[in-house]
């Protein structure tokens, strides 16, 4: 199995690689959403990323890779939202076609992206948003960004980042 890890920190443009993924029919998962599924049936009162951290804390650094691999087939699957080299040592045992795409945009980009899409996740201000951030690089997400195989700069409109998107993925499937 080829494995794609897509890696990019909040607002970086990791859904629109994936509306691209999915128009090529390459499967897929979010981590993401098997951390939030998770969350909803635990009854905790911790926030989601809250959440997450405590899992890594009583589970292991890469328990939401063990959970993903649980839902992964095929001879390509791409995943997103991996956020460290732990996570992905996880995704090699599986497979040694293991491969990193980062996606990057500017802090400033990213901010405006998140709280232009409205989540209920979305920073209400810059603080809170430097808060996440460095959660995110605290679970190892910036050393993961920095060994990414390929790099995707989003700092061009819409279509011109699709295009890159497309692109990569016809190298790397």
């Amino acid at each position: 199995m080829r494995i794609l890890l897509v890696a990019g920190m909040p607002g970086a443009g990791k859904e629109e690689l994936l509306n691209v993924a999915r128009s090529m029919g390459i499967p897929f998962l979010r981590m993401g959403d098997i951390v939030r599924e998770h969350h909803a049936s635990s009854g905790t009162d911790l926030s989601v990323g809250e959440f997450a951290t405590r899992e890594r804390e009583v589970h292991g650094r890469n328990v939401w890779a063990v959970r993903a691999m649980e839902r992964m087939s095929g001879e390509l699957f791409l995943v997103d939202g991996c956020r460290s080299m732990d996570e992905v040592r996880s995704y090699r045992e599986l497979s040694d076609d293991v491969h990193i795409i980062g996606v990057h945009a500017s802090r400033a980009t990213r901010y405006e992206r998140l709280v232009r899409r409205g989540r209920e996740d979305a920073p209400s201000d810059m603080d809170e948003f430097d808060r996440r951030d460095a959660r995110e690089m605290g679970w190892g997400l910036s050393d993961l960004i920095a060994l990414s195989d390929i790099m995707i700069v989003n700092d061009s409109d819409l279509p011109g980042f699709q295009k890159s998107v497309r692109d990569a993925l016809e190298a790397m499937g």
